[in-house]
């Protein structure tokens, strides 16, 4: 499928600037053949303008035309799937079925927040009713709202090049929020990025979207995504990736004249913790469970399992055995990118030089470049507490054991984690009681716990949380999977004795949209 290189601007394509860069296949360490232009200051501006203009129009369309928009979105990525998912796989190294796998759930969450639209509860509505003999002061008459912020940023991200990327979940929330978006494309997979930006703007014309309501700039440098950052028309921020690069980007938005909320999902190891009855009880099913998911995706899954608490049993060396004969007969995948696989050798490396730490198990490197060769490391609990450096992230197929003496020690090991985005405790019915601490620590530390499973994949639903405290993401109150991802891009509003032909239908006195408010104090039903 063929692609130009070019930015999307609006209903248009650019090329100004003089900058090129190539996608490279990681599985081969070959340039693919089309080049693609970074875009200027002049571009970004461009595009961001638009935004702003479409906003003013866009905002206003209803719930019904913007869940159609988002429907069509969907449709037109549909049609584009053999095209798509094989230049996506060129550019990432990921297999054609988790690629057709992620075409799904990226239209699923398209599809997910139409139904949002069309039941309309999500603006929060709230009505307090005026009351002129209210005493010793009359009551006025108060009703509040949801509405959106403004043009957004986003960032696609490098491990989920669909699902995370230019249509994917901040995108498909703030378009539902009724923001218009400014995409950065990832750099690993820019074709993949303006395939699917394409299709935004193809589903934009069929359902009358004002020219602006998406764009897509390309760039390899950080320059173009800090002039996004910078813009004064920009009103938000999202991006999936490393803490270094989240936090420089929230650290640029602080320093605006008008600082901008960053929602940056950046780093996480997703402790583990497994207590001593189920250890007992299923310590092969355990270990296997944990190889997988270990090595899930090359390891590069925002909720890969970084970190396995484990107690002191005889059990514990058998789980060990198990863990390290899968690891060890397992063949490497392709990573995404040579730099990502590079850091993850790197860190690997930063770990094993530090005494305390042994690689217990290692598995087989595969033919091919990129390759990510999953790895087993072991540390005493003891030392852990001593050395945050071992809880950073090493992004990839590994997991470091941390050994504990006794019940304390898995209490201080939780006590000192900072915060994640997952934390999994594998536990019989006696063993959560016993350890029922252990899981109020933990509820202070991550955005999901999870019993008895492993944490990658995360399931697209209303009630999932996928955000945690510092430093996983900058802002604990959020989640950029599931419906509530759509209130990172809105903020209230609060309308104070305006005439009912002047208030916005959610607020007004007879309900025509027929959504569930909070009339004095009470939740009304439709």
């Amino acid at each position: 499928m063929n692609t130009s290189g070019k930015n999307i601007l609006g209903f248009n394509f650019s090329s100004q600037g003089e900058t090129v860069f190539f996608a490279k296949n990681p599985a081969t360490g070959y340039k693919l053949e089309t080049a693609y232009h970074e875009a200027i200051p002049k571009e970004i501006d461009e595009a961001i303008t638009l935004a702003e203009n479409a906003f003013t129009l866009y905002r206003e369309k209803t719930g019904e035309e913007k869940a159609l928009f988002l429907e069509t979105i969907a449709e037109e990525l549909f049609q584009i799937e053999e095209g798509l998912v094989g230049l996506c796989a060129q550019e990432t190294g990921l297999p054609d079925g988790r690629l057709k796998g992620e075409l799904g759930r990226t239209t699923g969450q398209l599809k997910l927040f139409a139904t949002v639209l069309r039941n309309g509860s999500w603006v929060d509505a709230r009505v307090d009713t005026a009351d002129s003999n209210r005493k010793p002061f009359p009551k006025p008459d108060i009703r509040q709202m949801q509405i959106a912020l403004g043009p957004v940023g986003v960032f696609g991200a490098s491990n989920f090049p669909l699902a995370f990327s230019v249509a994917g979940g901040d995108t498909a929330s703030a378009l539902a929020a009724g923001c218009t978006v400014v995409v950065k494309a990832h750099p690993a997979h820019p074709g993949t990025s303006e395939l699917v930006g394409k299709a935004i703007i193809a589903a934009a014309k069929r359902c009358n979207m004002p020219d602006g309501v998406f764009s897509l700039v390309q760039g390899a440098s950080i320059a173009v995504g800090q002039a996004i950052v910078r813009n004064p028309l920009i009103k938000a921020i999202g991006f999936t990736g490393s803490f270094r690069g989240g936090k420089a980007l929230f650290d640029e938005a602080a320093k605006r004249e008008e600082p901008i909320p960053v929602y940056a999902e950046m780093g996480s190891v997703n402790p583990v913790f497994v207590l001593p009855g189920i250890l007992k009880k299923n310590h092969q099913t355990l270990a296997e469970g944990l190889s997988n998911s270990v090595q899930l995706g090359a390891g590069q899954f925002c909720t890969n399992p970084g970190i396995t608490v484990l107690p002191k049993l005889t059990e514990s060396n058998l789980f060990e055995d198990t863990l390290k004969n899968s690891v060890a007969v397992s063949e490497s995948s392709t990573m995404l990118t040579e730099s990502i696989q590079d850091a993850y050798n790197r860190n690997l490396e930063k770990l094993k030089t530090k005494r305390e730490v042994a690689s217990i198990s290692i598995g087989k490197k595969a033919d091919g470049q990129a390759q990510g060769v999953a790895e087993i490391l072991s540390v005493s609990a003891n030392h852990f507490l001593k050395d945050k450096e071992m809880e950073e992230e090493v992004f990839g197929p590994s997991t470091l054991l941390v050994r504990t003496e006794d019940k304390s020690e898995i209490m201080d090991v939780a006590k000192s984690l900072n915060g994640h985005l997952t934390a999994t405790v594998h536990g019989t019915q006696e063993d959560l009681e016993e350890y029922a601490d252990l899981l109020k620590i933990l509820e202070r530390k991550v955005g999901r716990l999870l019993l008895n499973g492993f944490p990658t994949g995360v399931e697209v639903c209303h009630s999932m949380v996928h955000g945690g405290p510092f430093p996983a993401t900058t802002d604990a109150r959020m989640t950029s999977v599931g419906t509530a991802a759509i209130t990172r891009f809105t903020r209230p509003i609060c309308f104070q004795n305006y005439p009912d032909s002047l208030l916005p239908d959610e607020l007004k006195a007879e309900n025509p949209l027929n959504i569930l408010r909070i009339e004095n104090g009470n939740y009304v039903l439709p």
